[in-house]
């Protein structure tokens, strides 16, 4: 089995500062570009696990580079490059504090909500009647606050704006943006014979006052897909969608106790449950690529970082 990237220590030319964050590390620049690493770490819950998942972030990050590039033409982006499967070198931006979720079915955190009676969620009112993973009438937009630690919080669109957390004329662009993010995921997604259940996208502002699309999308991580073969039939028959997303792992943390809330301990991850995951990843990879997933020829990640991104090391 692969070595795992859990942790980096890296030093660059005119390197400022370093984030880390529940799953990527973050390299500031006085070039004004951010250097960011995709690490097998993975969370869920918003707590980061204690092992790392073989080949989780070069995964990741090579399905976020597509996507960035398949995107680019309708939302503008911050990548610049992709040295190496693990990093992406890009713009620096200012980021909003705010994740645009945006849901085309009642699944994941709005059908545990819906559930539980709620009929608002983020300011936004859903109909009666709705069963889990049924399509919406229209796509919806959830947002949450980014939290950097802890819990992100459903927020609605008036919320941002009156406690200017996002200016009401960023907020409009954003939320166009996410609308045709969305749309242009659906599509690529059809062409795999999948559907773009719900994702989340984030934004930031370049230093000329640029937004742009940031950080990952139509990850596994950031997104839901459900299988398109046989999704009416499950629906009627009243049973799990056949889905695509890291929905596996919370659902496993679920049947061993574990959501995140106070009290509860992250039960212990053993090697086949390490192997199971990094095998669905895999699987995630190549059915939304629809291309074979190729492992890396060595096992040392840090130093095929070092010799990718030789020109930027000190």
């Amino acid at each position: 089995m692969s070595s795992t990237l859990i942790k980096t220590n890296f030093n660059f030319k005119g390197q400022l500062s370093k984030y880390v964050g529940k799953v990527r590390e973050i390299y500031n620049l006085d070039n004004n570009k951010l250097i960011m690493v995709s690490t097998d770490r993975i969370s869920a819950f918003d707590f980061v696990l204690p092992k790392g998942i073989p080949f989780k972030g070069q995964i990741l990050n090579q399905i976020a580079v597509r996507m960035m590039n398949e995107t680019s033409d309708i939302v503008p982006n911050w990548l610049i490059e992709n040295p190496d499967p693990n990093i992406s070198i890009g713009e620096a931006c200012i980021p909003f504090k705010v994740e645009m979720v945006i849901r085309g079915y009642l699944a994941g955190h709005a059908a545990r909500e819906y559930n539980k009676g709620k009929r608002l969620i983020s300011g936004v009112s859903l109909p009666d009647g709705l069963k889990e993973n049924d399509k919406l009438p229209n796509p919806i937009i959830t947002p949450a606050t980014k939290a950097d630690e802890g819990h992100d919080q459903d927020i609605s669109r008036e919320e941002i704006i009156s406690n200017n957390i996002v200016s009401e004329l960023d907020y409009k662009i954003i939320e166009q943006y996410t609308f045709d993010l969305y749309k242009r995921g659906c599509e690529i997604a059809s062409k795999q014979n999948l559907i773009l259940v719900d994702t989340k996208y984030e934004f930031g502002k370049s230093k000329t006052g640029k937004i742009l699309l940031i950080d990952e999308i139509h990850t596994p991580d950031s997104s839901r897909y459900f299988y398109r073969d046989g999704y009416k039939e499950r629906q009627n028959m009243g049973i799990p969608q056949k889905q695509l997303s890291k929905e596996f792992v919370r659902q496993w943390l679920i049947s061993n106790d574990f959501q995140g809330l106070d009290n509860q301990n992250i039960p212990k991850l053993d090697q086949k449950f390490i192997t199971d995951v990094s095998n669905r990843y895999i699987e995630l990879y190549e059915t939304i690529m629809g291309e074979r997933f190729v492992k890396p020829l060595t096992k040392n990640i840090n130093s095929r970082i070092i010799k990718n991104l030789e020109s930027y090391l000190i």
